[in-house]
């Protein structure tokens, strides 16, 4: 015999109808995709934040290079900051700076910079940001090997020739896997010079090969490594950290140039240079 249902649809016993569970099943599946969606989203950012904590991790634990260079320390002629240890690219007189410490062979710096790398160029060619780099070796310390300490030294040599930032992204997009030393080869250090017009040159195959800023690199490392940072990639804004959050809100390619047009509110953007690899120093 059927229950006697009132007015809203429900039995005399108060027990949901058919088309109520059915309504309440359709809500809570509602409901999990939305939190799956949510998840998946937050996954993807705390996946590089996983990297980069673990490579700080690993850090503390072993130690690492202490970044003491043997013999004179010779810096690359755009390098800027109180020990020049670091490479500048965009506007000098931008009003606002990105300051971003890296490991070539860093899966979270790759992850950073396939991530931001065009909306970060696109605030420095309209004179809105500079972008300061500054080098470890950490993976080095880590894994062993010297492929950090070499791709630096050969971003450098770039520098010298004006491709810097050219040559900086080439690097990272051909990054090996963590466990693979690949850098440690200078001749694959060339080989990818080739993908730089005007970068293959006798000059800079002589700067890779002799290691010219080898010395250099490591007193970078040391500056890294005295400031305490938490690892790579490390990332601040006008000297606030912006990676993965800022304040309560996650970095997002939306959220960076927010935060960069709310720092530059009034101000004028710097003189863009003609040369999109000029350091601006």
């Amino acid at each position: 015999m059927r229950g006697v249902k009132d007015k809203n649809g429900k039995n005399a016993a108060g027990r949901p109808s058919a088309r109520e569970r059915l309504q309440y099943e359709r809500e809570k599946e509602r409901a999990r995709e939305k939190r799956k969606r949510t998840l998946v989203v937050a996954g993807a950012v705390v996946g590089v934040v996983a990297l980069a904590g673990v490579v700080a991790l690993v850090a503390q634990q072993s130690g690492g290079d202490s970044g003491d260079a043997a013999g004179p320390v010779v810096a690359p002629a755009g390098a800027v900051g109180e020990q020049s240890t670091l490479i500048r690219v965009g506007a000098q007189d931008a009003p606002s700076t990105l300051t971003v410490w890296e490991d070539f062979r860093c899966p979270a710096c790759k992850a950073f910079e396939d991530g931001f790398r065009d909306a970060v160029h696109d605030l420095e060619q309209s004179g809105q940001l500079k972008v300061e780099y500054n080098f470890a070796t950490l993976i080095d310390g880590n894994m062993g090997g010297s492929g950090s300490l070499r791709a630096a030294n050969a971003a450098a040599c770039a520098e010298d020739a004006g491709k810097f930032r050219e040559y900086h992204d080439v690097l990272f997009r051909n990054q090996p896997q963590e466990t693979d030393d690949a850098f440690a080869k200078n001749d694959r250090l060339l080989e990818l010079a080739g993908d730089v017009q005007g970068l293959d040159t006798p000059a800079f195959e002589k700067c890779v090969n002799d290691g010219t800023y080898d010395n250099w690199v490591k007193k970078s490392n040391g500056v890294f490594q005295d400031a305490r940072l938490q690892g790579t990639p490390t990332v601040q804004l006008n000297g606030e950290s912006v990676f993965p959050m800022k304040g309560q809100e996650q970095i997002s390619v939306a959220n960076l140039k927010k935060w960069v047009a709310e720092a530059n509110k009034g101000k004028e953007p710097g003189t863009v240079s003609a040369s999109p690899s000029a350091s601006g120093s």
